[in-house]
């Protein structure tokens, strides 16, 4: 752009940053490390006194899945160094399998050794409501909490909890860096985002990636043996994921030019309202969900049924209305798709062909049902008009990470289930 200050018809500026503020090519801009003070992995400086590695899992209550991931994570933290790139884990953790709790012995492990750690998160709401949870895990460490809006931009403390955009604040920053949901909106395949954090971790530091449904490219490198990494194939509660059911149904644009609904779609539906359970719908298109409420309304009389989407003002007190079973049925889109525990849920995910819905996004969803420990069985449907690869690879997935449970003991005997 022209630029008044260096007289330039065209002065370059970076527009991926421009929340942070205007970074033009003429302007000075400065950036600092932060000061080693983690030893780099396998160096304790003489006269030092360090708990053994795992030392501390004891006090954080964790399963015996969720101990060996830690575990596992934790050696990784306390060995050499491979070079002078930081070192990369993966925590491969099924959905409500208790991700957040497995990450605190490795803040302890951490902190403990005079490091800064962050842990970046997608969204905003995830950022508040882990902001307590660490708050009262590390009762004496100094926290900052930033996202877009914070009045703690220039906090300096020991451990920072981030949106993912708030990245780009830092330069070779901390010793621990943790990447949750890695999968998600809007870090996945955003360059830049992966640019800010591969530069905010010190060079001896660590990535720590947290993740249900890994990129394909980070699947590939942990089944090759090149990127270290730990599976938590269990839910906290013990009991198995449940597995997808496949039903051929018509597409929902095809429903609603009919104005009505396959028996095999309202059977399943029926199923779920008469043994009480909360119903979830994904569909792909926001301009479906009104026109498709008022269809599923007047199947389904009696029934309080509301829609949802990003573009809903009122989602945040819909989706407590039907926490609180006020609603009993909720139309949405993949807004819904992760973040959200309802108690005794059923998933429906309608044209689960359409491409919008790829092996990830369909695990996710189905992530939805099964979470809590009254209700472990939930019931999900993938309905669509054909059968694709993303449909296959989610149930194949599904089924290996109960599988690998069950071998290895996690899940409760069938006698208990």
């Amino acid at each position: 752009m022209p630029c008044a200050a260096c007289g330039l018809a065209a002065c370059a500026y970076c527009e991926a940053c421009l929340a942070l503020g205007r970074s033009r090519a003429c302007a000075l801009l400065l950036r600092s490390a932060a000061q080693g003070a983690v030893p780099r992995r396998g160096e304790v400086p003489r006269g030092t006194a360090l708990a053994p590695t795992g030392g501390g899992l004891a006090r954080w209550g964790l399963s015996a899945a969720q101990s060996a991931a830690a575990a596992a994570a934790l050696a990784f933290l306390a060995r050499p160094p491979a070079g002078d790139e930081p070192g990369r884990f993966l925590l491969w953790a099924v959905t409500g399998a208790g991700k957040t709790e497995m990450i605190f012995p490795l803040l302890q492990h951490t902190l403990d050794r005079g490091g800064r750690a962050l842990v970046a998160t997608p969204r905003r709401d995830v950022v508040l409501e882990l902001a307590p949870r660490l708050a009262k895990a590390f009762p004496d460490t100094s926290l900052a909490t930033l996202y877009g809006g914070s009045d703690e931009r220039w906090k300096d403390a020991q451990l920072t909890l981030a949106t993912t955009h708030q990245l780009m604040r830092f330069y070779q920053g901390f010793d621990l860096v943790i990447i949750d949901e890695l999968d998600a909106f809007p870090y996945h395949n955003d360059h830049m985002l992966a640019h800010a954090a591969a530069s905010s971790c010190k060079p001896n530091g660590n990535f720590v990636y947290l993740s249900a449904t890994p990129p394909a490219r980070l699947q590939r490198e942990a089944s090759q043996g090149i990127l270290t990494h730990a599976k938590v194939p269990v839910r906290f509660h013990r009991h198995p994921l449940p597995v997808p059911r496949l039903i051929k149904m018509i597409t929902v644009a095809e429903c609603i030019r009919k104005r009505n609904l396959p028996s095999a779609l309202k059977t399943n539906i029926q199923i779920s309202l008469k043994r009480d359970a909360q119903v979830f719908v994904f569909v792909t298109r926001i301009a479906q969900i009104e026109t498709f409420v008022n269809l599923m309304r007047h199947t389904f009389p009696g029934i309080h049924i509301e829609g949802t989407s990003s573009q809903d003002p009122d989602r945040a007190s819909k989706v407590t209305a039907f926490r609180e079973r006020t609603i009993r049925l909720l139309v949405t889109t993949t807004i819904l798709e992760r973040g959200v525990t309802i108690q005794r849920s059923d998933v429906f995910i309608l044209d689960a062909d359409n491409g919008l819905f790829d092996e990830a996004s369909l695990v996710q969803m189905a992530g939805r049902a099964g979470r809590s420990m009254d209700d472990p069985a939930g019931r999900v449907v993938f309905a669509s008009s054909r059968r694709t690869r993303s449909q296959v690879k989610a149930v194949a997935q599904i089924r290996k990470m109960n599988t690998i449970a069950r071998r290895k003991g996690y899940l409760h005997p069938p006698s208990q289930t």
